[in-house]
């Protein structure tokens, strides 16, 4: 087993139930995480746009949830398991960076939206890494 690859498992678990959560208490939670007045107005008069978008990346979270547990031996072998994890941990990094870009100019998000979620991303795409590295022979 890989703690490395548990810690971003769980991690990835976490925010996919944080996202469910905007679904489910809607407008507030919307705002809170900063994730736009639009997307918090949407949610407010019923569109089901935040919740569509909002589903979309909960199941991806969980499917990157799903492949670190995978890839630390503590569910079953998922496919692809060694391309989903490079791809996955490419993807945070890539968006932990490329988000500190959006805070000056936060294209309908708050400037603190882009910092704590570019700071969450680079975290999870670093403990995706070590675990990648310590597991890839294995892989």
């Amino acid at each position: 087993m890989n703690i490395f690859l548990i810690i971003a498992g769980v991690l990835s678990g976490i925010v996919a139930i944080l996202h469910l959560g905007c679904i489910y208490f809607g407008a507030p939670w919307y705002r809170f995480f900063g994730a736009g007045e639009q997307m918090a107005l949407l949610s407010e008069q019923g569109s089901i746009k935040p919740t569509l978008i909002t589903s979309g990346i909960t199941l991806v979270l969980s499917m990157w949830s799903m492949y670190a547990f995978s890839a630390a031996g503590i569910i079953f072998k998922l496919p692809l398991t060694r391309l989903a994890l490079i791809l996955i941990t490419f993807i945070y990094i890539a968006r932990g960076i490329v988000g500190f870009l959006f805070v000056k100019s936060p294209q309908g998000r708050t400037p603190e939206f882009w910092i704590w979620s570019s700071i969450i991303c680079l975290s999870l795409g670093v403990v995706h890494l070590i675990g990648l590295k310590q597991q890839w022979a294995s892989l």
